[in-house]
């Protein structure tokens, strides 16, 4: 149980720390600090503890054994830069849907899927490996389709053109919105 806890800790400490040196390569310095803290909390840490293998999610595991993960429904409501977070009631659908998600918060998801790639694939990793497990999830069909056009273009810049032309993509984006709401 402690290599259990210990390699959790360290996987979610690691996966962090990446995450904030992609958000302020990409501008959202602030963002990246919040980044994730509800892991920490019991919700989230001890089901991390028990399922944790060190390769995958352990909310994989936890909804394996379960139907479902009670650490993931935490943690996605709790954390924007997951898009199951922007769904509310469509009026005109009658129904529950996909609300577009703010740039930043697309951003963040940005950095949140490169630094899950690297830290689950360690030396596997490439730079086309984030958007082909983006191209194969459930999340662009899910999404808002302007959020997942706006991811998609960010993951694809970073499989074609690398990190830097990625990150500086991603500032040239939130300067666009930014120049929008001062308008």
């Amino acid at each position: 149980m402690l290599r259990k806890l210990l390699g959790h800790l360290k996987t979610i400490t690691h996966h962090r720390h990446l995450v904030m040196r992609n958000c302020f390569r990409a501008g959202i310095g602030l963002q990246g600090l919040k980044h994730d803290l509800s892991k920490y909390a019991w919700t989230e840490f001890i089901p991390g503890v028990r399922f944790y293998a060190g390769d995958h999610s352990p909310t994989e595991s936890e909804r394996k054994k379960y139907g479902y993960s009670a650490a993931w429904m935490h943690h996605k409501g709790r954390n924007r830069h997951h898009f199951e977070y922007w769904t509310d009631y469509i009026p005109a659908l009658k129904r529950q849907g996909a609300v577009e998600m703010p740039a930043r918060y697309v951003v963040e998801s940005f950095c949140d899927r490169v630094a899950a790639s690297k830290t689950y694939l360690k030396e596997k990793y490439t730079q086309a490996h984030p958007l082909d497990y983006f191209d194969k999830s459930e999340a662009p069909r899910a999404m808002h389709p302007a959020s997942a056009a706006l991811l998609r273009e960010l993951l694809q810049t970073l499989a074609e053109a690398g990190e830097e032309a990625a990150f500086r993509r991603a500032r040239e984006i939130l300067q666009n919105e930014k120049c929008r709401r001062e308008k």
